[in-house]
């Protein structure tokens, strides 16, 4: 689990926008973007060509 510290001042590296935790998928989200940003062994990997895109129905569905 992140800390909730951390999780206050990291934002999208693309946008500088808000990022949204999903802890089950251990991933960063960006709607904004439509980007998820892994989180490998409780680091977050703010790199954009480590992020997925989200699917129109991901985003959709996270809204």
């Amino acid at each position: 689990m992140l800390d909730t510290k951390l999780l206050s001042i990291l934002v999208c590296p693309v946008c500088k926008g808000e990022l949204r935790y999903e802890r089950e998928a251990q991933e960063l989200i960006c709607l904004a973007d439509g980007l998820a940003y892994p989180i490998r062994d409780d680091v977050p990997v703010m790199l954009s060509k480590e992020a997925r895109e989200l699917s129109l129905e991901e985003r959709d569905s996270l809204r």
